[in-house]
C-alpha cells in the first residue's frame, strides 16, 4: 500500500450517559447506553462499506466505552493504545461547560486550561506520538477513541494547531477518514453517521 492509498478512520466510541449530558469525560470509565452500543455497531457496518477488504490495524483508548465500541463495531485484532485516552479534563472532569462557565466565563477545552489535567501542548504531545507510531504502517488504522482528542488528531494530521479541533465535528459513533492526496495530508469524509454507508 503506498503511502497516498493508507487510509486512517478515526471513530469516536459510542454515546455514554455522560456524553449524552454534555458532561465532560476524560479518566471516568462510563459503559456505552444501550443507543451507544447500537450505534457503534451500526458504525462497524459504515466502516466495512467505507473500508476496502485487506488488512488493518486497530488501535483503541483503554477505556470501556472505546474498547466496547470496537468489539461491537467487530473489529479484529484491537490493541489497547494509552495514547488515545481522551483529553484530561482534571478537575473538570464529570461538569458540563455551563457548569464551568458558572466560576471562569467563556471557559472551552480549547480556549483555557483545565486546573490538574493536560494542556493543549501535552495534548499535541501525544497526538503526534501517535501520528508518527502509525505514519509508516502498511496497512489502514482505525483509530477508536474520544471526541476531543480524536478531534485534535484530526488537526495535528493537517498540520494544524490541536486547538484547530474545534473546526471539526466528531459526533458518538461518528467516523472522519484521514488520507493523502500526493502526499498532502486531507481530510477525506467528515463526521459520517453510523447508519450512514458508502
Amino acid at each position: 500500500m503506498t503511502p497516498d492509498e493508507h487510509r486512517v478512520y478515526v471513530l469516536r466510541h459510542g454515546t455514554t450517559e455522560w456524553s449524552r449530558t454534555g458532561r465532560h469525560t476524560s479518566r471516568s470509565d462510563i459503559p456505552l447506553t444501550v443507543e451507544g452500543e447500537l450505534r457503534a455497531r451500526q458504525a462497524g457496518e459504515a466502516l466495512s462499506a467505507l473500508r476496502p477488504a485487506g488488512p488493518v490495524v486497530v488501535l483503541a483508548s483503554p477505556r470501556q466505552r472505546a474498547q466496547r465500541t470496537a468489539t461491537l463495531a467487530g473489529l479484529a485484532d484491537v490493541v489497547t493504545e494509552p495514547l488515545l485516552a481522551e483529553w484530561d479534563y482534571g478537575d473538570y472532569e464529570g461538569l458540563t461547560t455551563p457548569q464551568i462557565r458558572e466560576k471562569v466565563p467563556g471557559w472551552t477545552v480549547w480556549t483555557h486550561p483545565c486546573p490538574g489535567g493536560e494542556t493543549a501542548a501535552d495534548v499535541t504531545v501525544r497526538a503526534d506520538k501517535l501520528l508518527t507510531r502509525i505514519r509508516n504502517t502498511d496497512s489502514d488504522v482505525v483509530l477508536v477513541g474520544h471526541g476531543h482528542f480524536s478531534r485534535c488528531l484530526i488537526a495535528r494530521w493537517l498540520g494544524l494547531p490541536a486547538t484547530s479541533g474545534v473546526h471539526f465535528a466528531l459526533d458518538p459513533a461518528g467516523i472522519t477518514v484521514l488520507g493523502r492526496e500526493r502526499g498532502a495530508p486531507q481530510v477525506q469524509r467528515s463526521n459520517i453517521p453510523p447508519w450512514q454507508h458508502g
